[in-house]
């Protein structure tokens, strides 16, 4: 069974008299960088003074004299931790010519997603520790919910233990960023790739999505308008969601109607047959053997224009597209 850690398993002061150096000020970076400093951790963000995130970086600096900003390679050098919170894509080229040459014995190298070092873009020296604080939520919310005084759970994970106390340093991280406050789970570089990766590609987005377009289409084509075809494929999946996150399936189906409840039993399993079941199970394969890994570096190393770019293109000129930006200018709320 996963292994569950909060703050009172968590001792923040491991961090006292180190340095950590977040790189990146994007999503997550923002919010690990803020939050820290605010537990009272010495935060050096590690970022190019033309990058569209300094005003803000600045801007938060300004009150909070434990937080500098530097050029990466300057925040490489002075830091004790360096917590990577750049795009998978780029995070081995930034880490082998920006940050290697600059970290030294006893350092500790952190991830927030195990891509880089479970398919070996990243090779770390021997001599440091490697971990991961992987926050199961957007930035905004982990920043948000701490601001609040609660938190997002988070991942934990030890590749390297070089010092002996690496698990000890990523309790006190993922305590420091408020993921003590819902709770820590233990995993595994491999685990928490694999499954997350598989989950995007399966479920989380190209699973649903593909289903909401199919829907679409299915409507659409049948003659119906596809007005009605976004609210019901498309604008009502947030509703159902938002239930099955707040209380599960039970919840959800207990929430709907009865005739929504009999058609879930008597449909799901014709949509999602074995055949579908088969290809999930390639998919993890192939996210297994690093098939996707190579082909997605391969891909971002050409310059995106084999698959991604062209397909982003086709995506956005889907009829939901338009029907949805149309709709949605009708939900005041949805412009807060």
């Amino acid at each position: 069974m996963i292994k569950k850690y909060y703050d009172s398993d968590c001792n923040l002061s491991v961090l006292d008299g180190k340095t950590v150096a977040v790189i990146g000020f994007g999503s997550q970076g923002h919010a690990h960088s803020e939050n820290l400093a605010e537990s009272g951790v010495n935060v050096i963000v590690g970022l190019r003074k033309d990058s569209g995130h300094y005003a803000k970086a600045a801007a938060f600096a300004a009150d909070h004299p434990n937080f500098r900003i530097m050029e990466v390679e300057d925040a490489a050098e002075a830091a004790d931790i360096v917590m990577m919170l750049v795009p998978d894509e780029i995070a081995a080229d930034i880490y082998n010519k920006q940050i290697a040459p600059h970290m030294k014995e006893g350092n500790v190298l952190c991830f927030a997603h195990g891509f880089n070092i479970h398919f070996n873009l990243v090779q770390p020296q021997k001599d440091i520790d490697v971990i991961m604080i992987a926050p199961k939520g957007p930035g905004h919310t982990v920043r948000s919910q701490y601001v609040e005084g609660k938190g997002v759970p988070s991942l934990i994970a030890v590749y390297q233990d070089y010092s002996g106390r690496a698990k000890d340093i990523a309790l006190a991280y993922a305590s420091g960023i408020g993921a003590g406050r819902a709770g820590i789970l233990e995993t595994s570089f491999r685990e928490e790739t694999e499954t997350d990766l598989f989950g995007e590609q399966a479920v989380l987005c190209g699973g649903v999505t593909e289903l909401m377009k199919a829907g679409f289409d299915t409507l659409v084509e049948a003659g119906y308008e596809p007005e009605m075809a976004y609210f019901e494929c498309i604008h009502e999946m947030k509703l159902i969601v938002d239930l099955i996150n707040s209380g599960g399936f039970a919840k959800m189906r207990y929430s709907i109607s009865n005739t929504a409840e009999y058609g879930d039993y008597r449909t799901g399993r014709r949509l999602i047959t074995k055949e579908t079941r088969e290809e999930m199970k390639q998919i993890l394969r192939e996210i297994q053997d690093g098939t996707f890994a190579s082909e997605f570096m391969q891909e971002f190393s050409s310059g995106r224009k084999a698959k991604f770019l062209a397909t982003r293109r086709l995506e956005s000129e889907h009829q939901l597209e338009k029907t949805g930006a149309e709709l949605r200018e009708m939900m005041s709320w949805l412009k807060k």
